[in-house]
């Protein structure tokens, strides 16, 4: 608890040596650089930058590997790793998809004769940390989502003597320079290449719909024109222009509505006297035989 005296007595021992520890250090690099400075060595330690570690396998178990200024380093466990950064010359990410959790570092030497170096199974939560931390200090760096056969590619990096150049040997010919050929995605100029194409297609897209419906409002402007003109054909083969047909219209519409009114009229005419025949017939039959009877 935090109450126990003696866990509190632990505590404070645990600094206090830590204290001790952190300042014999400091005297003992004071002591190496003057040494050093008197037989004319220039020697610095570096200091690492603990925010910037994490965790990964250089050889055969995970560590902490923590940058510095001038190298990445772990120093805690054996065999220790040390990676001067003035030797790289290029970083590459391997196994970098969206479905592992987990990628791997390959520090290329600017010496092609010498395999790269690597670290293994670095969570994916450190990638832009490091990324960002290589571009502070300006080192070039590419992913991709598989792992590379570096021996091949070292053999044939070395033997390429336009290796950093963009043209190959007739000087017209378009190549990768350097290490370009390594962007398996996220490059700018294919991103810029793909908006264009995107663009281009979107552009063509349009122009066809916009085609299309032009044709389909010819057609349809196009039936309706022959729709018209049939119309127009087969009144001037009756001989009838507009104010003929007019006429004619209003005379079927009086013609019509006479008709109906004489309809009407023979249909009241012709109820009534229905009506009083068949009361008539039936009381002058029904009145002798109720006499009879009656009798």
């Amino acid at each position: 608890s935090m109450y126990d005296p003696d866990e509190m007595d632990d505590e404070q021992r645990e600094r206090q040596l830590r204290k001790r520890l952190n300042e014999a250090f400091k005297e003992f690099c004071r002591k190496v650089e003057s040494v050093a400075r008197k037989n004319g060595y220039s020697f610095e330690f570096d200091i690492p930058y603990r925010d910037l570690g994490f965790t990964g396998n250089p050889h055969k178990e995970m560590v902490s590997i923590q940058p510095t200024l001038n190298c990445l380093c772990n120093l805690t466990e054996t065999p220790f790793f040390v990676v001067d950064l003035s030797n790289v010359d290029h970083v590459h990410f391997e196994r970098v998809t969206f479905m592992s959790k987990a990628f791997d570092v390959v520090l290329i030497n600017k010496d092609f004769t010498k395999q790269p170096w690597r670290v293994d199974m670095i969570p994916n939560e450190d990638k832009d940390s490091i990324q960002e931390w290589l571009t502070d200090m300006e080192i070039s760096y590419t992913e991709g989502p598989m792992n590379l056969n570096w021996k091949q590619i070292m053999s044939t990096v070395a033997g390429d003597d336009r290796f950093y150049m963009d043209t190959e040997e007739d000087e017209i010919t378009p190549k990768e320079a350097g290490w370009e050929f390594l962007r398996m995605f996220g490059r700018d100029d294919d991103e810029g290449g793909e908006s264009e194409e995107e663009s281009v297609y979107s552009e063509n897209t349009a122009q066809e719909e916009s085609s299309e419906e032009e044709s389909e409002a010819e057609e349809f402007d196009s039936e309706d024109d022959e729709s018209d003109f049939d119309g127009d054909e087969e009144l001037e083969e009756q001989g009838m222009d507009w104010d003929d047909m007019e006429r004619e219209a209003a005379a079927d519409d009086r013609r019509k509505k006479r008709d109906g009114d004489d309809t009407g009229d023979t249909r009241r005419d012709a109820m009534p006297l229905k009506r009083k025949q068949r009361p008539s017939n039936t009381r002058r039959d029904s009145r002798p035989k109720m006499k009879q009877r009656r009798r």
